[in-house]
């Protein structure tokens, strides 16, 4: 199993597990002929049953490797990013949309601080679900809702599934970048999918060249005539559509880092997107420790509009993470704390200053907002200012 000297060593019990999630990918290769397309690859490093990153025992979210963890998302860093949220969040629940539901729900973090947060504005909703298929996580959820917001835990429920209707609010926090996705390659003019292959005992990229006819729509126009490397996203497309097909009434917001499709293609960026994270150092080799590290793309937002147009659903906003949750209110929010009290307000205020600056979360992350039949409630004050959908 390849290793890399700058990283800190799994247990051995966790290599145990990874060597195992080998061994499934390693199948998988030779079943299909000696190559997998990398979109199979991620989905079996991430989902694969009992053994993926996703859907094994690795502690994925935390504050630092001494956790066991890999990396932090928003809801870990501060509350104040649930409760600005749930400003936004408020006046629909308040309107006849008194059901909220979740997607990658992570730890459970942002399902308390969300219910504690509407509980606060007095805009409690009946139901929220989360729709979560790791047994792991959705022990920790159960766990941090019980600790945190007791006495709300018996509104949240989990689902194997999306139902076939809804009537809400949805919200995904990094959901969509945990997407598998498939790479292509443009070598001297000509697109090739990038595949996997055995290598020993650990795998290795493989490219297949492409006819014209199969080379992806987004890619055909992609500028310049340089070597690239790059992405599609036809499963977060295709969950958008999902989403879409289920969501009768109501509004879907998603926060992720990622680009639209003039930056997301853009000749500048000829290496991709793909990401690894492991005990929180990024690294692009998505071949180490299969089943303990995450592996991420950036999101094609445009695609993701596409997708939502094409289910009926409208693109209500669509901004930087920065200038949502600023109109959003969390300045306001920020004005709660005591700042000549140093040991509760400066952790608080670094943590939304991250949230909120370039140099951090506050540009690379994205809000897009997905509604149907809300004609009412527009437009949505996360995006009174500042609103990109003119770029999508």
């Amino acid at each position: 199993m390849q290793k890399v000297a700058s990283l800190p060593l799994p247990s051995a019990d966790a290599l145990a597990a990874s060597t195992a999630l080998s061994t499934v990918i390693g199948d998988a290769i030779a079943a299909a002929g000696g190559w997998i397309s990398f979109d199979r690859f991620m989905s079996l490093a991430l989902y694969a049953p009992r053994l993926g990153y996703y859907s094994g025992g690795a502690a994925k979210f935390g504050r630092d490797a001494g956790d066991g963890s890999d990396f932090i998302t928003a809801p870990e860093l501060t509350p104040f990013f649930a409760r600005t949220l749930a400003r936004q969040f408020a006046p629909l629940v308040a309107m006849d949309l008194p059901h909220v539901m979740e997607f990658g729900a992570g730890t459970g973090r942002l399902a308390s601080d969300l219910l504690l947060a509407l509980e606060t504005e007095g805009v409690l909703p009946q139901t929220y679900s989360i729709v979560e298929l790791s047994g792991e996580l959705r022990a920790r959820q159960q766990e941090t809702l019980a600790r945190r917001a007791p006495h709300l835990a018996d509104r949240v429920t989990w689902l194997d599934a999306l139902p076939d209707r809804f009537e809400g609010v949805v919200v995904g926090n990094e959901v969509l970048d945990a997407m598998p996705v498939r790479l292509f390659a443009r070598n001297h003019g000509q697109w090739h999918e990038r595949g996997v292959v055995r290598d020993g005992d650990t795998f290795a990229y493989q490219d297949r060249q492409l006819d014209d006819a199969e080379v992806p729509a987004v890619l055909r126009d992609f500028p310049g005539d340089h070597d690239v490397v790059t992405e599609t996203h036809a499963e977060a497309e295709g969950f958008t559509r999902a989403v879409g097909a289920m969501l009768a009434r109501g509004a879907a917001f998603f926060i992720d880092y990622g680009f639209p499709a003039a930056e997301y293609y853009h000749p500048q960026r000829a290496g991709g997107t793909l990401m690894c994270h492991y005990r929180h150092h990024a690294h692009p080799d998505p071949f180490l420790y299969p089943g303990l590290q995450d592996i991420t793309a950036h999101v094609n937002f445009t695609g993701i509009a596409e997708a939502a147009v094409d289910a009926g659903l409208s693109v209500a906003g669509f901004a930087s993470q920065a200038r949502f949750l600023m109109n959003a209110g969390i300045t306001d929010l920020m004005m709660s704390l005591d700042p000549s009290d140093a040991r509760a307000f400066l952790p608080q205020a670094n943590a939304v200053q991250k949230l909120l600056s370039e140099a951090e979360m506050g540009e690379l992350f994205k809000v897009i907002a997905l509604t149907r039949d809300l004609d009412d409630a527009l437009p949505l004050a996360g995006f009174a200012r500042g609103d990109r959908s003119f770029a999508l």
